[in-house]
């Protein structure tokens, strides 16, 4: 059975992180269909979760290797766009207490100052302009 499978999977795209991704969220959207069956709401939840589990079975079972490795690719990439957004916002929520966020006035550049230092001269890195701020 394990030859088999093996023997059957050769050529084939196999599990990426897209496959994942969408299989993972298929699973979720029909567990909450679920619940919300007896509406039009629940009813494209549904199809929309079996669509989901469908294209990922699709994408795992798919000899077309390339343009399943461009799927992914741009997968990972809008994935990077957003963890790393929500990852900045994440760190600046830690470091309120001890660091500042201002703006460079000349060209909208974000950087922390430390904070309680009273008014200091800040030199921004990207265009050179230097102001001074209470932090």
């Amino acid at each position: 059975m394990k030859d088999w499978f093996y023997k059957f999977m050769q050529g084939r795209n196999g599990i990426n992180h897209f496959s994942r991704f969408l299989s993972t969220l298929g699973t979720v959207l029909l567990i909450i269909s679920l619940f919300l069956i007896r509406n039009t709401f629940g009813n494209f939840i549904l199809l929309f979760g079996f669509a989901c589990v469908f294209y990922s079975n699709y994408i795992i079972f798919s000899r077309n290797k390339v343009q399943r490795a461009k799927e992914n690719q741009d997968y990972l990439a809008l994935r990077r766009i957003f963890l790393g957004f929500f990852g900045k916002k994440k760190n600046k929520m830690k470091n309120l207490k001890d660091y500042k966020y201002l703006k460079c006035p000349n060209c909208k550049t974000e950087m922390k100052v430390p904070r309680g230092k009273g008014k200091i001269k800040v030199h921004c890195k990207n265009c050179g302009h230097d102001f001074i701020t209470k932090s």
